[in-house]
This record gives structure tokens, sequence and C-alpha cells, in this order.
């Protein structure tokens, strides 16, 4: 299956984390419960009922099925030290950039006599803190996961084979069948 830019970016954040999220199901449910104010925003959150919550927070319940483990993992991890993420995003915005590794295939808008055939390539390249910025602003704003690959393209290409345009300008690059793709700050 083929990842996500935006699950990239949300991994990238979580690296900076400076604590560790709670790992059993009844500190997740307690957390879950202070964060959204109430058992029934909790219950609504996670898809259960308000009283399968009261249980998970009393320890009567303390074993999830694996699909309510996952959310319930998700929803901890989305609301999970929230001033370090925005610290990691501006840094990243403002100075530090980004590094994406991906393994994707790569098509080319080139002048003529020249290949552009798309094909696959395993690419590490850092990227500048304007592609951070938009990146992370354009997934705050819902944007799709094809206009992130699209913001991603852009600056694969300008970084790695336009050269920050020292060589092949108006070289026009695809970024399709994402395999693999990792983000770090």
């Amino acid at each position: 299956m083929a990842e996500s830019i935006g699950d990239g970016l949300d991994r990238a954040l979580e690296s900076a984390f400076t604590r560790r999220p709670p790992q059993s199901a009844q500190a997740q449910m307690k957390y879950l419960v202070k964060q959204l104010k109430g058992t029934m925003a909790t219950a609504q959150a996670l898809g259960i009922s308000q009283r399968t919550v009261e249980r998970y927070v009393k320890g009567q319940l303390k074993r999830p099925r694996p699909d309510l483990r996952g959310r319930m993992e998700r929803e901890v991890r989305k609301r999970w030290q929230p001033q370090v993420r925005a610290r990691a995003k501006k840094r990243a915005a403002s100075t530090g950039g980004l590094v994406v590794s991906t393994r994707a295939r790569f098509g080319f808008t080139a002048a003529p006599g020249t290949t552009d055939d798309a094909r696959i390539r395993d690419i590490t390249q850092a990227l500048p803190p304007e592609y951070a910025d938009r990146l992370f602003t354009s997934r705050e704003q819902g944007a799709t996961e094809q206009q992130l690959q699209q913001i991603a393209a852009e600056g694969l290409a300008q970084m790695y084979f336009r050269a920050n345009d020292t060589r092949a300008r108006g070289l026009g690059v695809e970024f399709t069948d994402v395999e693999h793709v990792d983000i770090e700050l």
C-alpha cells in the first residue's frame, strides 16, 4: 500500500515529542476524556458508547479490540504535546526545512530528444523551509493527498532535478505511484 505525504508529516512531528504518549488503554482513555472535556465527546470521537469509555477510565476494561486500539492511539497522538508540535512546525517552516526520502515514479516534461519516460527512483533530498511551510499549512487547511504530493513534487523538482535552478530550467516533474515516503525535520 502506498504511503501518504500527510502521514509522513505527522510522523515527522511525532519524532519531536519529548515524552512518550500514554501506552495503556486506561491511560489513553483518561487522556482523551481530559482533552475532549468529557466521556460523551470521547465516545463520539472513537465511535463507541459512553459506557465503554467509562469502563476503560475505571480500569474495568483493559484490552481494546485492534481497531479500537488503533483509533485510540491515533486520537492520542493527534493531540499529544501540541506546543512541541507547533515549535517543530515553526522551526521547519522558518529555518530547518525538511528531508524527504521517497521511492516513487518520476516522469518529466522536458525538451524534445531527452528521455521523459517515468521510472521508479529512490530520492533523499533536503527541502528548504518554504516547502515545509507550504506542506504544513496545506495539511492544516485540509489539502488532499494529491495537493500535498504536488507541493512535494515541486520541491523535489526544484532542489533535486533542477538543482535550485542551476540546471534543467523549465523541467516539469510528475510525482506518482508513491511506494514509500519518510519525512524528517
